[in-house]
């Protein structure tokens, strides 16, 4: 009988040791820290410069004239995001791009040839979380013109899904029409005043998220006057609960009832 006693010590006391070295379980404040730190990380900040464009041709011709070239694009932490930057102005304007030699230009002995411009600016906008907004400036004028046409693109991404985001993505399957008479009705006395109707307003696809709201930007002439700029219209993001996928809505702070 001593002797099992005694070798029924050790055994315990190994029993005791294993429990005691055995890792206590995350509390869920803890478990919860853990994957908020873990979907930040995941999340980069964006860091962007803008850059020019070396340009194979910057000023190209053909036998009507000639077009000045310029084009500056960002240089960022993400090069998913240069690519496609790069991808679009290089689709926008291949001539700038091209290695074949200018045309010879039609112009009468002694005169100067047509000269157009052509600029492209890109910039980095702003950042929530999950979603970047970078802005495309281009400005043109043909030779000969009263004044030259200007034009703003802004381009929003899904950072988690590195992807473009289209107004489509955002917006809750058949709330395209309850969208629509909201930001109307939002903007109805700026409307009113410059003769747009109800039926003759359309969603943009060209959108950005402002402070207040989301802000829906239109071309030029097509609300207002050239004098007049590019029109935007905000919908407040209060009315946008049940019209834009919450996952893509910032957070709203929640009020008492009063």
């Amino acid at each position: 009988m001593n002797q099992q006693w005694l070798w029924a010590v050790p055994v315990s006391c190994a029993a005791l040791l294993m429990t005691a070295c055995q890792e206590r379980p995350a509390s869920k404040t803890e478990q919860a820290a853990a994957a908020t730190q873990e979907k930040s990380e995941a999340i980069p900040l964006i860091q962007a410069k803008v850059v020019p464009v070396k340009l194979s041709k910057p000023e190209a011709c053909d036998a009507e004239g000639c077009t000045q070239y310029e084009i500056q694009t960002v240089n960022s932490n993400l090069k998913w995001i240069d690519d496609y930057f790069m991808d679009r102005v290089k689709k926008a304007d291949p001539i700038a791009f091209s290695s074949a030699p200018n045309e010879k230009i039609n112009t009468a002995e002694g005169a100067s040839p047509d000269l157009s411009q052509s600029s492209t600016y890109i910039r980095f906008v702003s950042q929530q979380y999950d979603r970047a907004t970078f802005a495309i400036q281009t400005y043109t004028y043909s030779s000969g013109a009263a004044h030259g046409m200007y034009h703003q693109e802004f381009v929003n991404f899904d950072l988690k899904n590195k992807k473009r985001l289209a107004l489509q993505d955002i917006v809750v399957k058949g709330a395209e029409q309850q969208l629509l008479n909201a930001l109307y009705d939002s903007n109805s006395l700026w409307l009113d005043q410059h003769s747009v109707e109800r039926s003759k307003l359309q969603l943009s696809d060209n959108f950005y998220y402002g402070a207040n709201g989301i802000v829906f930007v239109y071309p030029l002439y097509e609300l207002a006057s050239y004098a007049e700029g590019m029109t935007e219209l905000t919908l407040p993001y209060s009315s946008l609960t049940k019209l834009i996928k919450a996952e893509y809505l910032p957070s709203l702070p929640k009020y008492p009832n009063s």
